[in-house]
């Protein structure tokens, strides 16, 4: 059985796959404890695996699948992978990478926390991953030389205050021109105005 927040369709709207349509499962729970989180951690419902992939399979065609959270690594396993595997979508899992992965995913977002209060409590212990994606606030982006990606995105911290907000942006394109082989990841899904 796994703690599940929230299972949902729409588009990926960070990273790689953005403008994806995805099903989203939203696992509850983290073992950190970051200030900007958006999930609401103490909300779940118990399910199994075939009807997790039951919800999953409410959306046919969509491509991808995304595990999310809270911290999903800390509740899936070899089986949950297996049977989201027999839908023959692309399994992808954002993770903060504090903790080893099962095999069978298809596509690790990688986004670690380590530079921020709340998240330097655990170091992370995934040296590589498909996609790094850095919440970026201002902090040394050789912070993250030894971390093996094919791709590496800064992103920005929401923050409701749209001129912190755009203080932020600011900061981060000029960090992305600063080092080019990062690119700039928006969360495009809160620009929308969709989930």
């Amino acid at each position: 059985m796994y703690p599940i927040n929230e299972i949902f369709y729409s588009l990926q709207g960070e990273g790689y796959y953005t403008g994806t349509p995805s099903v989203f499962i939203r696992l509850s729970g983290c073992n950190l404890q970051c200030a900007f989180c958006d999930t609401d951690h103490d909300h779940h419902t118990m399910m199994s695996a075939p009807e997790i992939v039951e919800q999953v399979m409410l959306h046919p065609d969509a491509p991808l699948i995304v595990l999310t959270g809270g911290e999903p690594a800390l509740h899936i396993d070899n089986a949950l992978i297996k049977a989201l595997k027999l839908t023959g979508k692309i399994i992808a899992i954002e993770t903060n990478g504090t903790l080893p992965l099962p095999d069978g995913i298809d596509w690790v977002t990688l986004s670690p926390k380590t530079a921020f209060q709340g998240g330097m409590s655990l170091p992370c212990v995934l040296t590589s991953c498909n996609e790094l994606k850095v919440v970026y606030t201002g902090q040394d982006l050789s912070l993250y030389d030894s971390i093996k990606a094919q791709h590496r995105f800064l992103q920005p911290c929401f923050i409701d205050n749209p001129k912190q907000r755009l203080i932020g942006l600011q900061a981060t394109v000029e960090a992305v021109l600063n080092n080019p082989t990062w690119r700039l990841s928006l969360q495009t899904h809160k620009v929308l105005g969709i989930r």
